[in-house]
C-alpha cells in the first residue's frame, strides 16, 4: 500500500505506507525517515594522537634562530632534515626552499600540520617536504642526515638514546634552546639571546 506525505498544498509525493509517514508530514521529514540517516556538512576531523612522551608547549621559531640553526648544522641540498616538533613547519621549510634539502617535519598537533602544509603550499616546495601527524616520540627518523629540535629538556633527554642508537654516524642534532645532558655539544652558539647546539652522531663501536 502507498500513502501520500504532503509538503505542501500544492505538492505531494506517493510513499510505501510501511513507512509510517503520516500525512501532513513535509517531503523532506519523510526522505530522512527512508534514507534512515540525516545529512551532515560537518567536516571530518582527524582523531587524536596520543603521546609517549611529555607535553612539549608550541612555540615559533624566530628567524635569525632558523638560519642560525641552519647553518650549524651546514645544511646542504643532499641532506634530509627532520623537525622533530616541527610546529607551522617553517625550519623544514627554510630548508628545502633556500638550501633545497628535502625535510620532514611531525607534529602531535592537527593545526600545526595544516599550517605547515599551507606554508609548503604558499612557497612553492610541496614536493620536497613531508609534514606527518604523529608523536615525535614513536616516529622513524632513522633516515635523516639532520634533526632539527626546539623541545624542552626532559623531552630531549628522552629522545637522546634513540638518537644515538637510529641515527647514521655522521648525523648532525641541532637544538634550540635545549641541550642533551651530559652529552657535550660540538659547537654551541648564542643568537638573538638564545643558546643552540649541534651534536654529531659519534661512530658506534
Amino acid at each position: 500500500m502507498w500513502q501520500r506525505c504532503q509538503s505542501s498544498p500544492t505538492m505531494t509525493v506517493s510513499m510505501p505506507s510501511r513507512l509510517g509517514c503520516p500525512l501532513g508530514w513535509g517531503l523532506t521529514a519523510c526522505w530522512v525517515l527512508a534514507l534512515g540517516t540525516a545529512v551532515t556538512t560537518e567536516p571530518l576531523k582527524p582523531p587524536p594522537v596520543q603521546s609517549r612522551g611529555p607535553a612539549v608547549a608550541y612555540a615559533s621559531t624566530p628567524e635569525a634562530v632558523i638560519e642560525a640553526m641552519l647553518d650549524l648544522a651546514q645544511v646542504t641540498r643532499d641532506d634530509v632534515v627532520y623537525d622533530l616538533g616541527c610546529g607551522d613547519g617553517r625550519i623544514v621549510v627554510a630548508a628545502a626552499k633556500r638550501l633545497g634539502a628535502r625535510g620532514v617535519g611531525i607534529d602531535i598537533d592537527p593545526q600545526r600540520i595544516t599550517e605547515a602544509d599551507a606554508l609548503a603550499r604558499r612557497e612553492g616546495i610541496s614536493d620536497r617536504v613531508t609534514f606527518i601527524l604523529g608523536d615525535l616520540f614513536r616516529a622513524d627518523f632513522s633516515d635523516a642526515t639532520v634533526v632539527m629540535l626546539y623541545l624542552q629538556p626532559q623531552p630531549n633527554l628522552l629522545l637522546r638514546p634513540r638518537l644515538l642508537a637510529e641515527l647514521r654516524p655522521g648525523t648532525r642534532v641541532v637544538s634550540h634552546s635545549y641541550d642533551m645532558g651530559d652529552w657535550i655539544p660540538d659547537e654551541v652558539r648564542r643568537v638573538a639571546g638564545r643558546r643552540i647546539y649541534r651534536w654529531t652522531i659519534p661512530t658506534r663501536q
